[in-house]
């Protein structure tokens, strides 16, 4: 598995001269023209994932259909150098018909390990987490109702991945999903309306969930739709945004809790977000629903037998679910960053962005988004317990720098005062000269990662005599 057509042999046994994919076609370019793209990309972008397994010798077996097909999945990351993933499968059997890429790619991103060879489980009884079951944010110390959503990815087997999808395929993909929204909008608790920017259905007429761009912006604002994929550089390069606005929309419950994208980054994102307390409750909603749609027999959801769930991007394999909170930490975020949010939240396995998503800045209140990074090799209800967890030891650390003492005021300061020199730990100019190298050497170095001038050039004495201590070895041992 993996290759394209073998080159066949001739009547006496012996091969022809002709190499299998040695040249361009009409979908992809010929090794030699790929390559020096791609060794370029992997010398200037080294975390960048899809480079840095492509490999010359793989990519010269497949030909035709399979070639085509597997430089569509890898285009965008070598048209995009600064990609971290850089891939995206077209079809759901490309995780195995490609898998001595793909393979490669998925174990050092979800495992650190391109040979893992792990196979994921999916689990949602939470029945054993938290006080049997019930996950309650108000135990934590929260004092008011904070923002929950949870959401999973999935992708129909019977169709294209979005990144190969014509307009027509788009189209018929929308029309396929109607009476799976029916069925939700006819259902007690749920009910709602379809709202749809697929301006027609060609040949099938009008459409009739059309909405105007007034109702769209509206819907986007609201965080109810998704923005404008095509001025998204990734996506389309990878062919995920092509034919926009074709193909996409979403239901959304009269409560307006409930909605499902149809025709993003995969076929349908599937979500569950509200105010409250209890992150079980979001949970159980969501896979209440999710058993409801996956009832319909157009609803066959398309899986791997090692990855899971198929999504697009393989980050999101697995599990492809992305559950979160909007947390508020004014003193871990009092110097305007998430700096020290990330310092604590690392760690633990999640990720802290601003509350308009990744790249946005945290809330003037210092309110921050809060979700476990794992989606593969992890049950969900080990997601949900994660999240749990992080936000209850993020909460303890936003208590603790409450009562550390404010820093004295600028003027108060003694003008260019070197700082306070130890016998058992170096000052920060010297120290600093080492920790740079090996933030710039090894990424993944975590210590080295989150060591920060200023913070250390603020302790003194005693407190970094043991600070050093505490961070020695990373800078010893930067692997």
């Amino acid at each position: 598995m993996g290759c394209g057509a073998s080159t066949p042999e001739g009547a006496d046994g012996a091969k022809p001269e002709k190499k299998a994919g040695s040249g361009d076609t009409a979908g992809s370019p010929g090794p030699d023209k790929f390559f020096k793209e791609v060794d370029k990309v992997k010398k200037k972008q080294p975390d960048n994932l899809c480079a840095k397994y492509l490999d010359k010798k793989y990519y010269s077996t497949l030909e035709g259909a399979d070639r085509d097909t597997f430089y569509k999945c890898v285009r965008t990351g070598i048209d995009n150098p600064d990609s971290g993933m850089g891939c995206y499968a077209m079809t759901p059997g490309d995780l195995t018909k490609f898998k001595p890429f793909f393979g490669k790619v998925i174990g050092d991103y979800h495992k650190k390990d391109p040979k893992c060879a792990l196979t994921h489980k999916n689990d949602w009884d939470i029945s054993s987490v938290g006080e049997g079951g019930v996950l309650d944010l108000a135990k934590l110390g929260m004092a008011e109702p904070i923002s929950m959503r949870v959401r999973v990815g999935r992708n129909l087997a019977a169709f294209n991945l979005p990144g190969a999808m014509d307009k027509a395929e788009r189209i018929k993909f929308e029309q396929t999903m109607l009476p799976a929204f029916d069925k939700l909008i006819a259902t007690e608790g749920y009910g709602g309306k379809v709202y749809s920017i697929t301006p027609d259905f060609g040949a099938d007429g009008a459409n009739p969930n059309f909405i105007d761009d007034a109702k769209y912006q509206e819907l986007v604002k609201k965080h109810v739709m998704f923005k404008d994929m095509d001025a998204d550089p990734y996506l389309k390069s990878a062919g995920i945004s092509s034919d926009w606005p074709f193909g996409r929309g979403c239901w959304m419950s009269d409560d307006e809790q409930k909605i499902i994208w149809i025709g993003e980054e995969d076929h349908l994102r599937i979500m569950v977000m509200k105010k409250g307390f209890l992150i079980n409750e979001v949970f159980s909603e969501l896979k209440t629903m999710l058993d409801l749609v996956e009832t319909l027999e157009v609803c066959k959801f398309a899986k791997d037998d090692q990855y899971g769930y198929i999504t697009s991007c393989p980050t999101n394999l697995g599990t492809g679910m992305r559950a979160s909170v909007h947390v508020k930490i004014p003193n871990l975020t009092s110097d305007g960053t998430d700096a020290k949010a990330k310092e604590v939240a690392g760690p633990l396995g999640l990720s802290v962005r601003g509350t308009g998503g990744e790249h946005t800045p945290i809330g003037a209140d210092g309110t921050v988004d809060i979700s476990p990074r794992a989606r593969l090799f992890i049950k969900e209800c080990e997601i949900v317990e994660a999240l749990y967890k992080g936000v209850e030891l993020l909460m303890a650390a936003e208590e603790k720098a409450g009562k550390e003492p404010a820093p004295p005021p600028a003027a108060e300061k003694k003008a260019d005062a070197p700082a306070a020199s130890t016998a058992a730990s170096p000052e920060p100019d010297d120290f600093f000269k080492l920790v740079d190298k090996v933030k710039a050497d090894q990424p993944d170095n975590l210590c080295a990662k989150y060591l920060e001038k200023d913070y250390y050039a603020s302790l003194t004495g005693a407190d970094r005599d043991t600070f050093y201590k505490c961070v020695r070895t990373g800078i010893d041992n930067p692997d």
